[in-house]
């Protein structure tokens, strides 16, 4: 979260704007709001636009490279459109309208409306509303995303949506990149920081907002801003953790945005590919129930996916990747080194799996390669290389899901599969004789939230460097 300073008064502001800013058109106060308008007194009047397009910024301040391609993508390359910009106040020095000064300078603009608001029930305000609704991109400054949140049921949230509908577009920075995405880390607390939020992911300063705005793609999602210089990525993973636990997000997944400031920015197009400007920005995926989530106690995840973004590089929202990423666990509130880089997983099949060889010492549970994290389906190879070699994965399954376990087995020994529980129990097994056998069980978990389970492949008879391949599945 991002403060911005108490606003000028309206008189100073409009003073300001007579000497410095001739396009300037100053309108009259209304209760507790302040307007604005730079560049033409006349909105423009059009048919259909190209939309929907966004930005997300790690910072308040707009970025000309994302926010060109957003008018320009919207009005389809010709023509001009209008922009109002919202804030919850603003500066007490320089231009009382510094996201619509650097709006004014791109092509294709025909006008640009700041409007100030510090109320909730400013979002009712019937010229804010028709403002908005007569622009085609909506721009949410830095702030403070509580102040957004708390226009959540106010025409000033069906407003916003129609811009979007008609083939707009809308975005921020900061607190307004917050408030785009479909669940809010709102503040209205309290700023959290990474080792609150890790070491209790139900910290009181964690509070989110749910059901506001909800763009086509980008669903599941938690924003968050200022992200590496203010090293947030702890935070996020509290917060999707969180999200996966409580509900707020569908199918049992939730999903981070975390775009750096310093003009950080990630466009998102009408196909729902996004596109990092400037600075990183970081996907980060829960696909599972955390082992641990609650309150008063530290944050235990196994395999987050992580996938980090270079200015240039594409993440596409409609169709999520599931390879590509890298993978950090949380234990009992202490995160993996170095959260913000990674060697990314690359060898995914056609059908989406990834495959994970086995690496020595893996003979015991406490030492077993971790699969927790695989999409499904996925690969589990190795090899017999004694007549006593066991190797183990460990795995996870949620409350009624069912793991399949199939295993081609090479001619040169004889090896058995085991699916154990924590304390090392055989669920379930396969056992069938002959050199090249190969072997298959399913297991399907019965009890509530999320369990650990491990693969036991071991040596019956003979051994050898010839690999076995199991496939993994979850359904």
């Amino acid at each position: 979260m991002t403060k911005r300073p108490a606003r000028r008064t309206a008189c100073t502001a409009a003073a300001l704007l007579a000497v410095a800013l001739p396009l300037a058109v100053p309108q009259p106060a209304q209760a507790a709001t302040d307007r604005i308008r730079l560049g033409s007194s006349a909105d423009v009047s059009r048919s259909s636009w190209n939309g929907p397009a966004y930005t997300m910024n790690g910072a308040g301040g707009v970025v000309t490279a994302s926010m060109s391609r957003s008018v320009d993508e919207i009005r389809g390359g010709t023509g001009s459109l209008d922009v109002v910009v919202l804030a919850g106040s603003a500066p007490t020095s320089g231009s009382p309208t510094p996201e619509c000064d650097t709006i004014m300078g791109l092509t294709g603009v025909n006008s640009c409306t700041t409007w100030t608001l510090t109320s909730s029930q400013d979002g009712d305000d019937s010229e804010v509303n028709t403002d908005i609704r007569n622009a085609e991109f909506v721009y949410f400054a830095g702030g403070d995303q509580c102040r957004y949140a708390a226009w959540k049921g106010t025409a000033l949230e069906a407003s916003v949506e129609s811009v979007v509908a008609k083939g707009g577009g809308a975005g921020g920075g900061s607190a307004g990149h917050h408030i785009n995405s479909p669940v809010v880390y709102d503040a209205c607390r309290g700023s959290v920081t990474s080792s609150e939020a890790l070491s209790d992911p139900y910290h009181r300063d964690i509070s989110f907002t749910t059901g506001m705005f909800e763009w086509a793609d980008y669903g599941g999602v938690v924003n968050d801003s200022h992200f590496v210089s203010r090293d947030r990525m702890g935070r996020t993973l509290a917060f999707v953790a969180r999200a996966v636990q409580d509900g707020l997000t569908a199918g049992g997944a939730a999903w981070g945005v975390g775009v750096e400031e310093g003009g950080g920015s990630l466009h998102i197009d009408r196909n729902g590919l996004g596109t990092a400007y400037g600075r990183d920005a970081y996907v980060v995926l829960a696909d599972h129930a955390p082992e641990q989530a609650v309150a008063r106690k530290p944050l235990t995840y196994e395999g987050f996916k992580i996938w980090r973004l270079a200015p240039g590089t594409t993440f596409d929202f409609r169709n999520r990747p599931d390879c590509g990423y890298y993978l950090r666990s949380v234990t009992a509130g202490v995160p993996d080194p170095d959260l913000y880089h990674g060697t990314p997983v690359t060898d995914c099949g056609a059908s989406g799996g990834a495959t994970l060889a086995e690496s020595e010492p893996n003979d015991t549970r406490d030492t077993a390669d971790d699969a927790t994290a695989l999409p499904s389906p996925a690969t589990l190879t190795g090899d017999m290389k004694s007549t006593d070699d066991r190797d183990y994965f460990r795995v996870s399954l949620a409350s009624g899901q069912t793991a399949s376990l199939t295993c081609a087995v090479p001619a040169a020994y004889d090896a058995d599969v085991y699916w154990l529980d924590p304390a090392g129990s055989t669920l379930t097994r396969s056992v069938n004789d002959g050199g090249g056998a190969d072997e298959s069980l399913a297991f399907t978990r019965t009890a509530s939230g999320t369990g650990t389970y491990y693969v036991d492949v071991e040596a019956y008879s003979g051994s050898g460097a010839s690999p076995y391949t199991c496939t993994l599945s979850k359904q």
